[in-house]
């Protein structure tokens, strides 16, 4: 299946990006926030910000997009009306904070541009986690919440309206844990007009609930929207199987942002044994068929960096080389 997205300017300019080669991604947007002092032990996590601190948002965005990122992916992963309500936010606010997301990543990319003067595109991917990660629990790492598909298009669907609304280049669809949120993803984002890339979160070769990734990768790409399928949030060693997989199933570019290799206590709410990301492996990815290629939790603007130094033809632009 070739890409063939034709909506906004902006999306379809991605994609010929896409076309000509990798581009750079950012890394996990939580662990920046840590490292400029944000408390995220709030059950929001980084979604908190958009309520209480933005300018910390367009600082970790800039962070990236100075060491080498074309794609900044919005705080939005774990945003949603439900859990702004524990907040006692109302669902017409939580809609404006669901497009804040989308302005302050716009805003990073604005502001590096006319830094840098280097003239280069730079892209806003509004996140859009799967249910599980409203729980704050881990289930988005189990799936099968044991809601149908109608409550999940319920949840889902709003949110995807107004973050496709607020205007981003395109939706990063991630971590989708099985087959049926999957589905209902899938019909949620037709007719948005704006492109998608679909990620699932993956172990021993399967999806977090347990299904093959050829049946999830097939039936994401048969959505108008999809200009890309892979993995994110997986151990490193997934990636490259997953991603060719990917590429020879859907016919589409894929899309390769894994975690540290750490695994998530949620019931602690913190990252647990050693780190396996290795960015010199992005080559690897690349060569499977991977043309978005970054790092998901735990993985940092010195990756990142590092990243686009060591995989040969990912498409970086030139900034500050952050020491971590």
């Amino acid at each position: 299946m070739a890409t063939d997205f034709d909506g906004s300017p902006s999306g379809a300019a991605l994609v010929s990006a896409m076309a000509a080669g990798p581009v750079l991604l950012d890394g996990g947007l939580s662990n920046q926030l840590a490292a400029q002092g944000c408390d995220l032990s709030d059950a929001l996590w980084s979604a908190r910000l958009l309520l209480d601190e933005p300018r910390q948002l367009v600082a970790a965005h800039r962070a990236y997009f100075l060491a080498g990122a074309r794609v900044a992916t919005t705080a939005s992963y774990q945003a949603s009306r439900a859990g702004f309500a524990t907040r006692g936010v109302d669902a017409a606010k939580t809609d404006r904070l669901l497009a804040l997301s989308v302005e302050v990543a716009r805003l990073a990319a604005e502001e590096v541009a006319a830094e840098l003067g280097d003239g280069r595109p730079r892209w806003v991917a509004a996140s859009v986690g799967p249910y599980g990660a409203v729980l704050a629990d881990g289930s988005e790492y189990r799936g099968h919440y044991g809601l149908s598909a109608a409550e999940l298009a319920e949840f889902h669907r709003p949110r995807l309206e107004v973050l496709a609304a607020a205007g981003p280049d395109v939706l990063a669809v991630e971590t989708v844990p099985d087959l049926l949120e999957a589905a209902v993803l899938a019909e949620c984002v037709r007719g948005l007009g704006v492109p998608v890339w679909f990620s699932f979160g993956a172990a021993d070769g399967l999806t977090r609930g347990g299904e093959p990734l050829a049946e999830v990768f097939a039936l994401v790409a048969e959505v108008p929207e999809a200009v890309a399928v892979g993995v994110n949030c997986c151990a490193p060693q997934e990636v490259e199987a997953a991603v060719a997989l990917a590429a020879e199933v859907t016919g589409l570019p894929a899309v390769a942002y894994p975690n540290s290799g750490e695994g998530w206590d949620a019931a602690a709410r913190r990252w647990t044994g050693p780190a396996a990301f290795d960015p010199a492996l992005a080559a690897s990815w690349v060569a499977a068929g991977a043309r978005l290629v970054g790092g998901c939790c735990r993985v940092g603007p010195a990756a990142i960096a590092a990243i686009a130094e060591r995989a040969t033809g990912v498409d970086a632009g030139p900034g500050e080389r952050p020491g971590g």
